[in-house]
């Protein structure tokens, strides 16, 4: 009985990803770096948020122009570095190969930045916060297919527990009041908030796919170019009567400074935390972000405090360390740039080291489960 129950319990280790770890190897230096990243994104976050809200109280609506902005600056940095390469790593020979790829790439991601600032005007603020962790599981789906990115039980059990931070968040927004927002069409608002969640997923997974197999700085130049283009036409469409009537000053400049800073330095920055773990991990850290914005208004909006904004956090960053303490397998293999990646020898965490040891285990626990059946 008791070696029976061994084997069920090394069953259940294996289907966990749990049995072969101890506090050490899970709570190393890589994950507190992985941490520390996730929350300076959702940082960078809040600071558009922030931003926004200012824009929005100075009568200020253009989302289009906004993301405009952002593309450019990837455009002119990053579009240039691909376009001073050689071979074919340049700038033409990429186009000439996977130009359409790119533009589907570009395509979801704009369209996914207008759906979401276009929902609010038809849903409220719960809505939109509870709608928006749709793109967690289309993306492990989508990582699943695509990627062959392979999850344990404890990561579905990580991802149940930042839903219900997020699920305390919205509690505390009822109840201090702020279910702001529309109610004129809640199903295309809704609506719109899914799709934007779906777009998102798949621009995530274009993401994580190339700054694994090719280079950060293809992805992001290529985001750059095309983003810039396709936020180009839908401005000149859309929001050239709104962009007359702006009154232009030092504060209306600063507010579109920091906003466009902010997301270049997101869009910069969060392809290296994809390297380091996955679009889906990173997903899961940007959860916080409307905390951050939250605890911003505190201040600068005269927001009410809720006890459940800190348990949120605490329960979305616990979720989050469950997540990654345990490593996900992908089949597919990952031929990372030496060109615009880091080639640290160092730079072999600990995670990889226990996803090689993990590999081995399991299969010795395989052969263990397959013997005694």
């Amino acid at each position: 009985m008791e070696g029976r129950e061994e084997k069920l319990c090394g069953k259940w280790r294996v289907a966990c990803g749990l049995y072969s770890y101890n506090l050490r190897d899970v709570f190393t230096w890589h994950l507190l770096k992985t941490v520390v990243m996730g929350q300076v994104l959702s940082l960078l976050i809040c600071g558009t948020a922030v931003s926004c809200q200012y824009l929005a109280d100075a009568g200020v609506e253009t989302p289009m122009l906004q993301s405009f902005l952002n593309y450019a600056l990837l455009l002119l940095v990053y579009t240039t570095i691909l376009s001073t390469r050689r071979g074919d790593r340049n700038l033409l020979q990429i186009l000439k190969t996977k130009w359409w790829k790119y533009l589907v790439m570009g395509l979801a991601d704009v369209e996914a930045n207008y759906a979401v600032v276009k929902a609010y005007q038809f849903t409220t603020l719960t809505s939109i916060q509870l709608l928006d962790c749709f793109v967690i599981p289309v993306l492990m789906v989508l990582s699943w297919f695509f990627l062959k990115t392979r999850y344990r039980l404890v990561h579905l059990i990580a991802v149940l527990v930042c839903l219900g931070g997020v699920g305390a968040m919205v509690g505390a927004d009822i109840l201090a009041g702020r279910d702001q927002g529309s109610t004129s069409d809640v199903v295309l608002g809704d609506g719109l908030v899914l799709l934007s969640a779906v777009l998102y997923a798949v621009s995530n997974v274009c993401q994580e796919y190339t700054v694994k197999n090719l280079s950060q700085v293809e992805f992001l130049g290529m985001m750059g170019l095309f983003g810039t283009l396709i936020s180009g036409i839908q401005l000149a469409a859309l929001e050239t009567r709104a962009v007359a009537a702006i009154k232009w000053d030092f504060h209306i400049s600063m507010l579109f400074a920091v906003y466009a800073l902010c997301m270049y330095a997101l869009y910069s920055f969060m392809p290296v935390v994809v390297k380091m773990t996955s679009a889906t991990a990173v997903n899961l850290s940007l959860l916080t972000a409307d905390l951050f914005s939250l605890f911003c208004g505190l201040f600068l909006f005269h927001y009410t405090f809720s006890t459940l904004y800190i348990i949120s956090f605490v329960v979305i960053t616990l979720g989050f360390v469950m997540f990654n303490a345990v490593p996900t397998y992908s089949a597919l293999p990952e031929s990372g740039s030496s060109e615009d990646d880091d080639a640290d020898p160092a730079a072999e965490s600990s995670t990889d080291r226990l996803l090689s040891a993990d590999r081995d285990t399991q299969r010795t626990e395989t052969l263990t489960a397959v013997a005694a059946l």
